[in-house]
Protein backbone atom coordinates (compact mmCIF):
# COMPACT_ATOMS: atom_id res chain seq x y z
CA UNK A 1 0.00 0.00 0.00
CA UNK A 2 0.97 4.17 -0.88
CA UNK A 3 1.31 5.83 2.86
CA UNK A 4 2.59 9.04 3.86
CA UNK A 5 4.70 9.37 6.94
CA UNK A 6 2.84 12.85 8.81
CA UNK A 7 3.62 13.90 12.16
CA UNK A 8 1.32 16.09 14.32
CA UNK A 9 2.08 19.31 13.29
CA UNK A 10 1.72 18.87 9.50
CA UNK A 11 -1.49 17.18 10.47
CA UNK A 12 -2.78 19.69 12.64
CA UNK A 13 -2.08 22.17 9.87
CA UNK A 14 -3.51 20.34 7.07
CA UNK A 15 -6.63 22.23 5.46
CA UNK A 16 -9.81 21.49 3.46
CA UNK A 17 -9.54 23.48 -0.15
CA UNK A 18 -12.03 24.09 -3.01
CA UNK A 19 -9.99 23.41 -6.33
CA UNK A 20 -12.59 24.12 -9.76
CA UNK A 21 -9.55 22.04 -11.12
CA UNK A 22 -9.34 19.37 -9.40
CA UNK A 23 -13.57 19.54 -10.14
CA UNK A 24 -12.67 19.94 -13.94
CA UNK A 25 -10.45 16.84 -14.21
CA UNK A 26 -12.52 14.78 -11.86
CA UNK A 27 -15.13 15.51 -14.38
CA UNK A 28 -13.02 14.44 -17.11
CA UNK A 29 -11.81 11.31 -15.77
CA UNK A 30 -15.91 10.63 -15.47
CA UNK A 31 -15.64 11.58 -19.62
CA UNK A 32 -13.03 9.44 -20.27
CA UNK A 33 -15.15 6.69 -18.41
CA UNK A 34 -18.60 7.41 -19.41
CA UNK A 35 -20.00 5.16 -16.56
CA UNK A 36 -21.69 6.92 -14.30
CA UNK A 37 -22.48 6.09 -10.70
CA UNK A 38 -25.54 7.85 -9.72
CA UNK A 39 -28.66 9.64 -11.10
CA UNK A 40 -27.76 13.29 -11.20
CA UNK A 41 -23.88 11.69 -13.13
CA UNK A 42 -26.38 9.81 -15.84
CA UNK A 43 -28.01 13.04 -16.92
CA UNK A 44 -24.58 14.84 -16.80
CA UNK A 45 -23.38 12.39 -18.99
CA UNK A 46 -26.16 12.71 -21.48
CA UNK A 47 -25.75 16.31 -21.57
CA UNK A 48 -21.87 16.64 -22.19
CA UNK A 49 -20.15 13.04 -23.72
CA UNK A 50 -21.66 13.25 -27.09
CA UNK A 51 -19.70 16.74 -27.79
CA UNK A 52 -16.61 15.60 -25.76
CA UNK A 53 -16.58 12.27 -27.96
CA UNK A 54 -16.83 14.70 -30.77
CA UNK A 55 -14.40 17.09 -30.14
CA UNK A 56 -11.64 14.32 -29.43
CA UNK A 57 -12.97 12.33 -32.51
CA UNK A 58 -11.54 15.85 -34.34
CA UNK A 59 -8.22 16.10 -32.50
CA UNK A 60 -6.99 12.39 -32.54
CA UNK A 61 -3.60 13.96 -31.01
CA UNK A 62 -5.84 15.16 -27.71
CA UNK A 63 -7.78 11.74 -27.52
CA UNK A 64 -4.20 10.05 -27.43
CA UNK A 65 -3.33 11.83 -24.95
CA UNK A 66 -6.00 11.96 -22.62
CA UNK A 67 -6.00 8.08 -23.38
CA UNK A 68 -2.09 7.70 -22.31
CA UNK A 69 -2.68 10.52 -19.38
CA UNK A 70 -5.23 8.74 -17.87
CA UNK A 71 -3.73 5.56 -17.07
CA UNK A 72 -5.55 2.67 -14.91
CA UNK A 73 -3.26 2.51 -12.00
CA UNK A 74 -1.30 6.26 -12.36
CA UNK A 75 -1.87 9.38 -13.84
CA UNK A 76 0.57 11.81 -15.20
CA UNK A 77 1.35 14.15 -13.11
CA UNK A 78 1.60 16.91 -14.87
CA UNK A 79 -2.03 16.79 -15.32
CA UNK A 80 -3.36 17.12 -11.56
CA UNK A 81 -1.16 20.13 -10.32
CA UNK A 82 -1.43 19.64 -6.23
CA UNK A 83 -4.55 22.38 -5.37
CA UNK A 84 -3.75 25.67 -3.63
CA UNK A 85 -5.81 27.70 -1.16
CA UNK A 86 -7.79 30.12 -3.30
CA UNK A 87 -6.37 29.58 -6.76
CA UNK A 88 -9.02 29.93 -9.45
CA UNK A 89 -8.88 27.91 -12.24
CA UNK A 90 -7.32 30.29 -15.04
CA UNK A 91 -4.03 30.24 -12.61
CA UNK A 92 -3.92 26.47 -12.10
CA UNK A 93 -4.82 25.48 -15.40
CA UNK A 94 -1.95 27.98 -16.36
CA UNK A 95 0.48 25.80 -14.51
CA UNK A 96 -0.68 22.64 -16.94
CA UNK A 97 0.25 24.82 -20.16
CA UNK A 98 3.49 25.90 -18.84
CA UNK A 99 5.06 22.56 -17.63
CA UNK A 100 8.28 21.62 -19.52
CA UNK A 101 7.37 19.35 -22.66
CA UNK A 102 10.12 16.70 -22.01
CA UNK A 103 8.31 16.21 -18.36
CA UNK A 104 5.14 15.97 -19.84
CA UNK A 105 5.95 13.22 -21.76
CA UNK A 106 8.06 11.54 -19.04
CA UNK A 107 4.92 11.27 -16.86
CA UNK A 108 2.89 10.20 -20.05
CA UNK A 109 5.41 7.29 -20.32
CA UNK A 110 4.90 6.43 -16.55
CA UNK A 111 1.24 6.59 -16.52
CA UNK A 112 0.34 3.46 -19.53
CA UNK A 113 2.35 0.73 -20.01
CA UNK A 114 4.77 0.36 -23.53
CA UNK A 115 5.56 2.74 -25.35
CA UNK A 116 4.61 6.46 -25.89
CA UNK A 117 2.42 6.09 -28.96
CA UNK A 118 4.26 7.54 -31.62
CA UNK A 119 2.09 10.31 -32.50
CA UNK A 120 2.94 12.04 -29.05
CA UNK A 121 6.77 10.94 -29.37
CA UNK A 122 8.56 14.32 -29.55
CA UNK A 123 5.86 16.82 -29.86
CA UNK A 124 6.42 20.05 -27.50
CA UNK A 125 2.59 21.25 -27.61
CA UNK A 126 1.42 18.62 -25.17
CA UNK A 127 0.66 20.88 -22.33
CA UNK A 128 -0.76 23.56 -24.32
CA UNK A 129 -3.13 20.26 -25.31
CA UNK A 130 -4.15 19.79 -21.85
CA UNK A 131 -4.56 23.11 -20.76
CA UNK A 132 -7.23 23.39 -23.72
CA UNK A 133 -9.06 20.34 -23.16
CA UNK A 134 -9.53 20.96 -19.40
CA UNK A 135 -10.70 24.94 -20.34
CA UNK A 136 -12.90 22.94 -22.38
CA UNK A 137 -14.49 20.47 -19.80
CA UNK A 138 -14.27 23.83 -17.26
CA UNK A 139 -16.23 25.80 -19.94
CA UNK A 140 -19.25 23.58 -21.23
CA UNK A 141 -19.38 21.28 -18.67
CA UNK A 142 -18.71 22.18 -14.88
CA UNK A 143 -18.94 25.99 -15.04
CA UNK A 144 -22.52 26.10 -15.75
CA UNK A 145 -22.97 24.04 -12.67
CA UNK A 146 -19.73 25.69 -10.25
CA UNK A 147 -22.40 27.42 -7.99
CA UNK A 148 -24.26 24.39 -6.83
CA UNK A 149 -21.53 22.30 -6.79
CA UNK A 150 -19.29 24.97 -4.95
CA UNK A 151 -22.01 24.87 -2.30
CA UNK A 152 -21.87 21.03 -2.52
CA UNK A 153 -18.13 20.73 -1.95
CA UNK A 154 -18.46 23.10 0.78
CA UNK A 155 -20.98 21.61 3.12
CA UNK A 156 -19.05 18.41 2.62
CA UNK A 157 -16.07 20.67 4.28
CA UNK A 158 -18.26 21.37 6.88
CA UNK A 159 -19.58 18.51 7.73
CA UNK A 160 -16.01 16.81 7.50
CA UNK A 161 -14.82 20.00 9.82
CA UNK A 162 -17.50 19.00 12.51
CA UNK A 163 -16.17 15.29 12.46
CA UNK A 164 -12.75 16.37 13.13
CA UNK A 165 -14.09 18.40 16.46
CA UNK A 166 -15.78 15.03 17.34
CA UNK A 167 -13.94 12.18 16.74
CA UNK A 168 -10.74 13.28 15.36
CA UNK A 169 -8.48 12.97 12.27
CA UNK A 170 -8.75 9.64 12.68
CA UNK A 171 -12.16 9.23 11.76
CA UNK A 172 -12.58 11.28 8.88
CA UNK A 173 -9.78 10.17 6.88
CA UNK A 174 -10.66 6.64 7.58
CA UNK A 175 -14.38 7.92 5.75
CA UNK A 176 -12.35 10.01 2.94
CA UNK A 177 -11.96 7.57 0.05
CA UNK A 178 -11.83 3.59 -0.22
CA UNK A 179 -7.46 2.77 0.26
CA UNK A 180 -7.66 6.12 2.31
CA UNK A 181 -7.27 5.61 6.11
CA UNK A 182 -4.79 6.48 9.03
CA UNK A 183 -2.64 3.53 10.01
CA UNK A 184 -1.49 4.80 13.05
CA UNK A 185 2.12 5.86 14.37
CA UNK A 186 2.11 8.96 12.02
CA UNK A 187 1.06 6.72 9.15
CA UNK A 188 -1.55 8.09 6.14
CA UNK A 189 -2.29 5.29 3.93
CA UNK A 190 -4.03 7.44 0.43
CA UNK A 191 -3.78 4.16 -1.75
CA UNK A 192 -3.93 0.71 -2.11
CA UNK A 193 -0.95 0.83 -4.34
CA UNK A 194 2.61 -0.75 -3.34
CA UNK A 195 4.15 2.65 -3.61
CA UNK A 196 7.03 3.69 -1.84
CA UNK A 197 6.40 5.66 1.26
CA UNK A 198 6.93 9.50 1.54
CA UNK A 199 8.18 11.36 4.48
CA UNK A 200 5.99 14.72 4.31
CA UNK A 201 6.35 16.20 7.97
CA UNK A 202 6.59 19.68 7.36
CA UNK A 203 4.73 20.08 4.01
CA UNK A 204 1.68 21.70 3.36
CA UNK A 205 -1.54 19.07 3.62
CA UNK A 206 -4.77 19.59 2.13
CA UNK A 207 -7.43 17.46 1.44
CA UNK A 208 -9.61 18.80 -1.76
CA UNK A 209 -13.01 17.00 -2.14
CA UNK A 210 -14.94 16.80 -5.53
CA UNK A 211 -18.14 15.99 -6.70
CA UNK A 212 -17.44 13.05 -8.98
CA UNK A 213 -17.17 9.70 -7.67
CA UNK A 214 -13.08 10.00 -8.39
CA UNK A 215 -10.20 10.20 -6.28
CA UNK A 216 -6.09 10.48 -6.66
CA UNK A 217 -3.03 11.95 -4.57
CA UNK A 218 -0.91 14.90 -5.87
CA UNK A 219 2.39 16.66 -4.75
CA UNK A 220 4.75 19.31 -5.06
CA UNK A 221 7.90 17.39 -3.40
CA UNK A 222 8.66 18.70 -0.51
CA UNK A 223 6.39 21.49 0.16
CA UNK A 224 2.67 20.85 -0.78
CA UNK A 225 0.74 17.18 -0.62
CA UNK A 226 -3.02 16.72 -1.39
CA UNK A 227 -5.62 13.88 -1.22
CA UNK A 228 -8.86 14.49 -3.61
CA UNK A 229 -11.89 12.53 -2.58
CA UNK A 230 -15.59 12.29 -3.81
CA UNK A 231 -17.84 14.27 -1.85
CA UNK A 232 -19.89 12.66 0.50
CA UNK A 233 -23.03 10.36 -1.69
CA UNK A 234 -26.17 12.05 -0.24
CA UNK A 235 -24.43 15.16 -1.24
CA UNK A 236 -23.20 14.57 -4.71
CA UNK A 237 -26.22 13.07 -6.01
CA UNK A 238 -28.19 16.15 -6.65
CA UNK A 239 -31.55 15.36 -4.52
CA UNK A 240 -31.60 12.36 -6.17
CA UNK A 241 -32.69 8.50 -4.49
CA UNK A 242 -34.46 9.50 -1.06
CA UNK A 243 -37.46 11.42 -1.64
CA UNK A 244 -40.31 12.31 0.52
CA UNK A 245 -43.88 10.52 -0.07
CA UNK A 246 -46.75 12.18 -1.31
CA UNK A 247 -48.39 11.45 2.74
CA UNK A 248 -45.16 13.39 4.02
CA UNK A 249 -45.60 16.47 1.87
CA UNK A 250 -49.27 16.75 2.34
CA UNK A 251 -48.76 16.97 5.86
CA UNK A 252 -45.54 19.28 5.59
CA UNK A 253 -45.44 20.56 2.80
CA UNK A 254 -43.23 19.33 -0.08
CA UNK A 255 -40.04 21.37 0.94
CA UNK A 256 -40.59 20.97 4.40
CA UNK A 257 -40.74 17.29 4.23
CA UNK A 258 -37.74 17.07 2.02
CA UNK A 259 -35.64 18.84 4.65
CA UNK A 260 -37.23 16.15 7.09
CA UNK A 261 -36.22 13.32 5.21
CA UNK A 262 -32.71 14.25 4.68
CA UNK A 263 -32.26 14.70 8.33
CA UNK A 264 -31.63 10.77 8.84
CA UNK A 265 -28.11 11.86 9.27
CA UNK A 266 -26.32 15.39 10.92
CA UNK A 267 -26.58 18.24 8.29
CA UNK A 268 -25.88 21.88 9.18
CA UNK A 269 -28.05 24.77 7.39
CA UNK A 270 -25.63 24.80 4.53
CA UNK A 271 -25.51 21.70 3.35
CA UNK A 272 -29.39 21.64 3.83
CA UNK A 273 -28.96 24.27 1.30
CA UNK A 274 -26.84 22.67 -1.21
CA UNK A 275 -28.47 19.48 -0.91
CA UNK A 276 -32.24 20.48 -1.93
CA UNK A 277 -31.59 23.62 -4.22
CA UNK A 278 -33.77 25.72 -1.80
CA UNK A 279 -32.61 29.39 -0.43
CA UNK A 280 -30.98 29.42 3.01
CA UNK A 281 -33.63 31.38 4.27
CA UNK A 282 -36.22 29.10 3.46
CA UNK A 283 -34.08 26.08 4.99
CA UNK A 284 -34.22 28.08 8.11
CA UNK A 285 -37.57 28.37 8.15
CA UNK A 286 -38.49 24.90 7.40
CA UNK A 287 -35.63 24.02 10.62
CA UNK A 288 -37.85 26.42 12.86
CA UNK A 289 -40.86 24.89 12.29
CA UNK A 290 -39.85 20.99 13.07
CA UNK A 291 -37.90 22.07 15.99
CA UNK A 292 -41.06 23.64 17.28
CA UNK A 293 -43.05 20.29 16.15
CA UNK A 294 -40.36 18.20 18.36
CA UNK A 295 -39.37 16.24 14.46
CA UNK A 296 -35.60 17.70 14.49
CA UNK A 297 -33.31 18.62 17.38
CA UNK A 298 -30.03 20.64 16.81
CA UNK A 299 -26.49 20.48 18.76
CA UNK A 300 -23.27 22.73 18.00
CA UNK A 301 -19.89 20.78 16.47
CA UNK A 302 -17.28 23.09 16.33
CA UNK A 303 -18.61 26.57 14.27
CA UNK A 304 -21.07 24.51 12.68
CA UNK A 305 -24.69 23.77 14.06
CA UNK A 306 -26.07 20.48 12.85
CA UNK A 307 -29.58 18.94 12.67
CA UNK A 308 -31.16 15.31 12.81
CA UNK A 309 -34.40 13.88 13.32
CA UNK A 310 -35.56 12.97 17.06
CA UNK A 311 -36.82 9.66 17.76
CA UNK A 312 -40.75 11.31 16.79
CA UNK A 313 -39.47 12.73 13.11
CA UNK A 314 -38.58 9.25 12.57
CA UNK A 315 -41.29 7.65 13.85
CA UNK A 316 -43.61 10.06 11.24
CA UNK A 317 -40.83 9.57 7.92
CA UNK A 318 -40.97 5.53 8.81
CA UNK A 319 -44.64 5.98 8.68
CA UNK A 320 -45.13 7.69 5.71
CA UNK A 321 -42.99 5.70 3.54
CA UNK A 322 -40.57 8.05 2.87
CA UNK A 323 -37.25 7.00 1.91
CA UNK A 324 -35.59 5.38 -1.24
CA UNK A 325 -37.76 4.71 -3.86
CA UNK A 326 -40.58 6.94 -2.73
CA UNK A 327 -41.96 9.54 -4.95
CA UNK A 328 -39.50 12.73 -4.43
CA UNK A 329 -41.09 16.30 -4.47
CA UNK A 330 -39.48 19.19 -5.91
CA UNK A 331 -39.43 22.50 -4.14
Amino acid sequence: MGWWQVNADTLARSRFVISPLAETFASLRLLHSGAATHPGERAWLAAHLPAYRRRLAHDPTTALLVHAGLGRDWTADFLTPTPRYGETFDAAVDRVRTVAPALARGHLTLSRPGPLPAALVGRDDLPERAADLLTYVWEEAVLPYWDRRRRVLEADVVARTAQVSQGGWATVLDALRPGTRWLGGNRLQVNAHEYPPREISGAELVFVPVTPKSGWVAWEEPERYAVIYPCAGALAEQRGGRGASASLGALLGPARAAVLVLLDSPHSTTQLTAVTGQTLGSVGRHLRVLLDAGLVDRRRAGRSVLYSRTAAGEVLVKASGAGPGAHTYRS
